[in-house]
């Protein structure tokens, strides 16, 4: 892989390869609506992350299509020109990232490990080989990678009643089943947690102004529309915004 002109990569499972992105999504900071307090927090990390200044494995996790997996996509595009690269791979294929580790730990950038829809059920285990970038193995953790991670649920692996069976309460101190305290570990990790929520009707209105700001017609009946639409999908999402948009731009 030719680092100094492939600025992002998606590891192909099949294959067994860094596929080269031919044509990254151009989404910019600009384009997201709503967010504010969202992007500072993760505009920061990843510029402490590029000028080595120190910076934490961010989970961003909240409800569907609020804006999560943009973000990421949009901070990277922000600072790829700054010596940042982005390296996407799914959850089934973590059990790859030790190796993949090993290639990028000697290169000359920086590099954000993006796992989209990071979230796992009671039978799977690809999250044990986080391992070696969360926490690190007999070999230090690299100071060149972080993972950026989005999720529906805020400890991302599913909680049942029977792991919280052996929990006890000593001397008025609650102690944790070990399966319990494994899965609320996993999140714990990450040192930044940014949450993100189901918008009220005012801020969807918001960001529909914001995609037909050139819009010529009667605002009102436009979103009378919108929330029309809206209310068909159950959601005001930011996702639904964009879709409204697409679906009804002149």
């Amino acid at each position: 892989m030719d680092w100094d002109k492939t600025y992002a990569a998606i590891y192909r499972a099949r294959k067994d390869v860094l596929k080269p992105v031919l044509e990254l999504d151009e989404i910019t900071l600009n384009h997201l609506q709503g967010i504010e307090e969202q992007k500072k927090l993760l505009i920061q990390n990843t510029l402490n992350f590029v000028t080595s200044k120190g910076a934490n494995h961010a989970l961003l996790w909240g409800a569907k299509g609020t804006g999560k997996s943009s973000l990421i996509k949009a901070v990277f595009n922000e600072f790829k020109h700054k010596g940042l690269r982005l390296v996407e791979i799914a959850k089934e294929d973590l059990l790859v990232l030790p190796d993949i580790i090993d290639e990028l730990r000697l290169q000359p950038y920086k590099f954000i490990i993006f796992c989209d829809d990071f979230s796992f059920e009671e039978n799977e285990t690809s999250y044990k080989f986080l391992k070696p970038l969360l926490d690190g193995s007999i070999e230090k953790v690299p100071s060149n990678i972080l993972i950026y991670a989005s999720s529906n649920r805020r400890h991302i692996l599913s909680e049942n009643i029977s792991d919280n069976q052996n929990t006890q309460v000593y001397r008025g101190e609650l102690h944790l089943s070990d399966a319990a305290e494994e899965k609320l570990s996993l999140s714990d990790r990450f040192g930044l947690w940014i949450g993100f929520y189901a918008g009220n009707l005012q801020e969807y209105l918001s960001m529909i102004d914001f995609y037909f700001k050139d819009y010529q017609g009667d605002r009102g009946e436009l979103h009378l529309k919108a929330k029309e639409f809206a209310a068909l999908r159950a959601s005001r999402s930011a996702r639904t915004a964009k879709q409204f948009y697409l679906s009804f731009k002149e």
